[in-house]
């Protein structure tokens, strides 16, 4: 049975960073993003990475984020910098968009705010 342990969040003020864990247990992790589900709105994803490390950004959150791997560890991260007030959210790893699903981790909840 596959597994995803998402960790890393917490409170933070304007401007400051969070480094997101997803630790992936029941099979090896290939193509992996990360989503987020915002207040009143829809899961949505932010961030891919494939299995030889390539990766995509959503308009949202280029230039500040950066999603990498430990395939070692079984292990995506998610690096948040600046953060703003629209990025709180509650932050998701899974296959990426169009691919099967595992069922979803608990998230880990990112909260940007003065």
């Amino acid at each position: 049975q596959v597994r995803l342990v998402e960790s890393g969040g917490g409170l933070v003020q304007p401007g400051g960073s969070l480094r997101l864990s997803c630790v992936v247990s029941g099979v090896s992790i290939n193509d992996m993003a990360w989503y987020r589900l915002a207040p009143g709105k829809t899961r949505a994803p932010i961030a891919t990475i494939s299995g030889t490390g390539r990766t995509n950004y959503g308009d949202s959150v280029k230039g500040r984020f950066t999603v990498s791997r430990d395939d070692a560890k079984n292990t995506v991260y998610l690096q948040m910098n600046d953060l703003k007030p629209g990025d709180t959210a509650v932050y998701y790893c899974n296959t990426p968009s169009g691919r099967y699903h595992w069922d979803w981790g608990q998230g880990t909840q990112g909260t940007v705010s003065s």
